[in-house]
């Protein structure tokens, strides 16, 4: 990984990594396998190997689908029989399924403790020593985020496929506006300003704007503004002799950024003809809405469902607001890349099972790249909790992980005016070679326009491009 700095290196690939400093080494050889899914029942066993038997990946998660039935359904006995089990065989330090269930029944009590809709196993959890559930996410420093986010293909995956599909888009553009939708704090940009730079016919203008989340999602830094961030990417742009003018507009998710939109669209509207004139003898700046892994906190239609009798004039959520909001800004590129899976269902069961049968991927992962008992580590799997607790024990506004599959993200883009462009041949290159970097068990593979990373097979984030339609 390479180190912003003022000498000016050879141009690297997209999917390389320009960062700060990097002393962490992947292990590509390590594979471990898991079998998924499953839907058998409980195991048949002698007295003196139950636990054993219970200690089955699969026969655990089925427990806690048992165990979540009987919390909703105020069945103290139930529910604390299948704690007694699982706490007994889901140790935190354990294997790597171990440590997913364990992780599910902490968030389990989570919400059993918070809803009081089980009141022995509240008490219960009020009563013992349970201060190891105790979750403590990491608050990263600058320098700590560039090198975590680049440990697994789980971000630079999205970072690869928007870099490359901006890179080819602002062909012929002397001026661009960048607006940064991300949960990591602009650790994509370095690199997208190093491949700017490198352009044929010469580095363009670049303006970003950020939006500043007030609500606090993992990764998350130990500093409370995007000063440092901010100076470092001006600082390094410079060196790569690119003018980079650098702005953050504090903004919440909780209302689809409709404050951040009204400030794009104001500033749109005041520059366009300046711009004109002065940046884009041909037209205006090309604009690129960059959203990487954050349009999911945005509040979709089981959160605000159409209240009765509103069906004139239609009702809409803060989702479907936010992608015509961007629609209306009438972008040169948009792209949305996210985890592809579903965690919108209302119901706890259902949106458990979503949650195992996906969340088991990052913890199976760990092992390829972090070692057992290492800080990181412990930062990585704490961040995974603190999103399986929102998923699983968050209600309200307060349960921000709702995730969508690709495929109702598609249908949303067309709603609001936008269609599909295809990755092109750059961009699904720049991800395959970036994915060898890592363990084996990575890959990548284009479905219809789109790319997709895959674990093992396992669909775990997608990209796409949209512009806006005719």
């Amino acid at each position: 990984m390479m180190q912003l700095h003022t000498e000016t290196p050879p141009p690297p690939a997209l999917h390389q990594s320009i960062s700060f400093s990097s002393n962490m080494s992947m292990n590509s050889s390590i594979q471990i396998y898991r079998s998924r899914p499953w839907h058998g029942g409980f195991p048949s066993s002698s007295k003196s190997s139950l636990l054993y038997s219970f200690g089955d990946a699969n026969c655990m998660e089925q427990l806690l689908i048992h165990c979540a039935n009987a919390i909703e359904n105020n069945d103290a006995t139930l529910s604390q029989q299948i704690l007694w089990v699982l706490n007994n065989v889901a140790p935190p330090d354990g294997d790597s399924s171990q440590r997913l269930t364990w992780a599910f029944l902490r968030a389990l009590i989570v919400r059993a403790a918070s809803t009081g809709t089980c009141k022995l196993l509240t008490a219960m959890a009020t009563a013992q020593d349970y201060s190891s559930l105790a979750l403590h996410t990491h608050r990263f420093s600058v320098l700590e985020l560039a090198n975590f986010v680049h440990l697994t293909p789980w971000h630079r995956f999205g970072f690869s496929a928007a870099n490359a599909a901006i890179l080819e888009a602002a062909e012929g553009h002397s001026a661009i506006h960048i607006v940064d939708f991300s949960s990591t704090h602009c650790m994509q940009i370095p690199t997208l300003i190093d491949a700017m730079a490198n352009r044929l016919e010469g580095p363009p203008i670049i303006k970003l704007t950020v939006a500043g989340l007030t609500e606090e999602v993992p990764p998350m830094l130990d500093i409370f503004s995007y000063d440092e961030v901010g100076s470092k990417l001006v600082n390094f742009a410079r060196t790569r002799n690119i003018s980079l003018e650098f702005r953050v507009v504090p903004c919440s998710s909780s209302d689809g950024f409709r404050h951040f939109i009204e400030h794009l669209t104001v500033h749109q509207q005041q520059q366009r003809h300046q711009q004109q004139q002065l940046l884009c003898p041909n037209g205006c700046e090309a604009l690129f809405i960059n959203c990487q892994m954050v349009l999911h906190l945005i509040p979709d239609e089981t959160l605000y469902p159409c209240p009765p009798g509103s069906s004139y004039p239609p009702y809409k959520s803060p989702r479907t607001r936010f992608l015509e909001g961007i629609r209306g800004l009438n972008p040169t590129m948009a792209v949305l890349v996210d985890e592809d899976v579903d965690f919108t269902a209302s119901d706890l069961v259902c949106r458990l099972r979503s949650a195992l049968d996906y969340l088991w991927i990052p913890f199976d992962t760990v092992d390829t790249f972090l070692a057992k008992g290492s800080k990181q580590r412990e930062w990585y799997e704490a961040d995974i909790c603190w999103k399986i607790e929102n998923v699983v024990a968050e209600e309200g506004l307060g349960r921000v992980e709702r995730q969508e599959r690709r495929g109702r993200w598609g249908e949303r883009m067309r709603e609001a005016g936008f269609r599909g462009v295809a990755m092109g041949e750059a961009a699904a290159a720049e991800v395959k070679s970036m994915v060898e970097e890592h363990a084996g068990g990575w890959g990548s593979k284009k479905d219809d326009d789109d790319l997709v990373l895959t674990w093992k097979g396992h669909d775990v984030a997608f990209a796409a491009a949209w512009v806006p339609a005719a």
